[in-house]
């Protein structure tokens, strides 16, 4: 069966850190593009951060220098260390997995990817 679970979500203030997890099984990971998104209340799921199968790592504009994306492939999990947390980035995480080749799909497209989680609150607010 497979599964993408995220956790680490939860509340901090403002300039605070937080780091995601997302455990996945069913699926050969190491093979896959993984990818963060958000979603913040009322707004569309957009992309945060993407890691490809060649060791490449992407992020959206609004967490360049500030998240970091990673994972490990030999424990099946993907990580998004997140500092410097802004009240903007409050939003439901969710980790993705899409098996189109070497390199993710571009553009954060939804429909390029083919397992999703059910997502981590995360709040920032003072």
């Amino acid at each position: 069966r497979i599964q993408l679970v995220e956790s680490g979500g939860g509340s901090v203030q403002p300039g605070g850190s937080l780091r995601l997890s997302c455990v996945a099984s069913g699926f050969t990971f190491s093979t896959y593009c993984m990818s963060w998104f958000r979603q913040p209340p009322g707004k569309e799921r957009g992309g945060v951060a993407t890691s490809d199968r060649a060791g490449g790592t992407g992020y959206a504009d609004s967490v360049k220098g500030r998240f970091t994306i990673s994972r490990d492939n030999t424990k099946n999990i993907l990580y998004l260390q997140m500092t410097g947390l802004k009240p903007e980035d409050s939003a439901m995480y969710y980790c993705a997995a899409s098996r189109t080749g070497w390199y993710c799909p571009g553009g954060y497209s939804r429909a390029a990817y083919n397992y999703w989680g059910r997502g981590t609150q995360v709040t920032v607010s003072s």
